[in-house]
């Protein structure tokens, strides 16, 4: 399976915004590997405005270490993006 730092490596030199195709192009113009390929022609054809609307449309994990069950956590707890110093607040 593609990771997320692979796909964008592939895409690095991509104007944007691109469409499906142009995505598809540019990886085949760098040599991306098949399962790079495979998971961008997987990508539904809209137009893309940066490299990561491009891998998380192709359904690759930003953070694959962190498991499910540590996402849950995350999503529970309500001050996951104030800094520490501000949550007393």
């Amino acid at each position: 399976m593609a990771s997320y730092p692979e796909v964008l490596e592939y895409l690095s030199a991509l104007d944007y915004p691109a469409g499906k195709e142009d995505v598809i192009r540019e990886a085949e113009r760098e040599g991306a590997p098949p399962d790079v390929l495979r998971a961008l022609r997987a990508l539904p054809p809209v137009d893309y405005a940066n490299g990561t609307e491009v891998a998380r449309s192709a359904g690759i994990d930003a953070a694959p270490e962190v498991s499910r069950s540590q996402r849950a956590a995350q999503a529970r707890d309500p001050h996951t993006r104030v800094s520490q110093h501000l949550r007393g607040i």
